[in-house]
């Protein structure tokens, strides 16, 4: 939570079972984005994915497990305080979520779903869910892709519609939420076997460019906000070469001022970095991620983070402003490290 524009926050997730210590907080330094550890809090197993709140007074957890549960915990210091029990999403292995429209939307992979979990006014979990839609499908990589796998949902930039991404289906739902449930506008589908993992939004709201894991590219796509349709133009690699082994993208995102987009690969433990150029990418290059099996990747005050799991740290990178390229600037331990958000 930002205090009069000074004081700032990273907020780290982390899984349990795998000896991580539940969410960080961490201090942001101005100027050098250097990370300081402040604290830690273990609320709920496995809380793998977290969002705030658009005031940035609540942050939202969901707990990577097979029963599947949000939590919803109150920022007003250094160490979050829970705001009430965590409530299951009837749902297995959530793995992302989003905060929209009074409600928190948790994808689940485990059981290839998507659900709605209504807010009270003052931002805490009002029960069960509200909504549960059930993705339907399959896809030709076995065994990862023998039936649906929800890795991620969001709203649009207009806010207008929510899409989630579903590796197993090799496929993008648009939907639109009215009265706490999800309804599928259109389902997009992508090249079958390539495994979308997660989806970034240009900053202009008219692209989207949707990271694939189990192969190693980028799905360029218009965006219409009015239509709510995802067009897939074109589909690049993320590496300059055929990997040396394990190559499974993970994180995606795009600058702030939309002249770049960078994505992680775990196994080959890279960051790549690609320039804009209308609806076209141009690989700029690669650079190391400083550490192992980055998980997640964001962008936050022109650097950019990186929560390497099996190395157990984040890692943070100043960012070349005239070629997008990331500099290792340091890194602090947080075991098992899932994800990294900002506020």
């Amino acid at each position: 939570m930002a205090d009069g524009g000074e004081r700032r926050r990273a907020y780290i997730g982390s899984f349990t079972a795998a000896g991580g210590p539940g969410i960080v907080t961490a201090a942001v330094t101005p100027g050098t984005g250097a990370l300081k550890v402040l604290g830690g809090l273990n609320g709920v197993p496995d809380p793998s994915y977290l969002a705030l709140s658009a005031g940035g007074d609540l942050l939202y957890a969901v707990s990577e497990t097979a029963e599947g549960a949000v939590a919803a915990y109150r920022v007003t210091g250094d160490r979050p305080e829970p705001a009430g029990p965590p409530v299951p999403v009837d749902g297995s292995g959530p793995t992302h979520l989003a905060v929209h429209a009074g409600h928190v939307l948790t994808a689940n992979y485990g059981s290839g779903s998507v659900t709605t979990v209504p807010l009270r006014p003052d931002g805490s979990l009002a029960g069960g869910p509200s909504g549960v839609l059930r993705h339907t499908g399959a896809g030709p990589h076995t065994p990862r892709q023998q039936g649906p796998h929800a890795h991620q949902v969001q709203p649009d930039p207009s806010g207008r519609w929510i899409v989630s991404v579903d590796l197993g289906t090799d496929s993008v739902r648009v939907c639109t939420l009215a009265d706490g449930a999800l309804d599928v506008h259109r389902e997009i589908a992508l090249r079958p076997g390539s495994g979308p993992r997660h989806l970034a939004f240009h900053p202009d709201g008219t692209r989207a460019y949707v990271l694939n894991e189990l192969t190693p590219t980028l799905t360029v796509c218009r965006w219409d906000a009015e239509e709510g349709f995802l067009k897939p133009l074109s589909e690049i690699p993320v590496l300059a070469g055929v990997p040396s082994g394990d190559a499974y993208p993970s994180g995606v995102v795009t600058s702030a001022d939309g002249r770049f987009v960078w994505t992680a690969t775990r196994g080959e433990d890279v960051l790549s970095t690609f320039a804009v150029e209308g609806d076209e990418l141009r690989l700029v290059g690669t650079v190391i991620c400083g550490g192992h099996w980055p998980r997640a990747l964001a962008e936050y005050g022109g650097f950019l983070y990186v929560a390497n799991e099996r190395s157990g740290d984040v890692t943070w990178f100043a960012v070349d402003p005239a070629t997008g390229l990331p500099r290792y600037e340091g890194s602090i331990e947080v075991p098992a490290a899932s994800c990294v958000i900002f506020g």
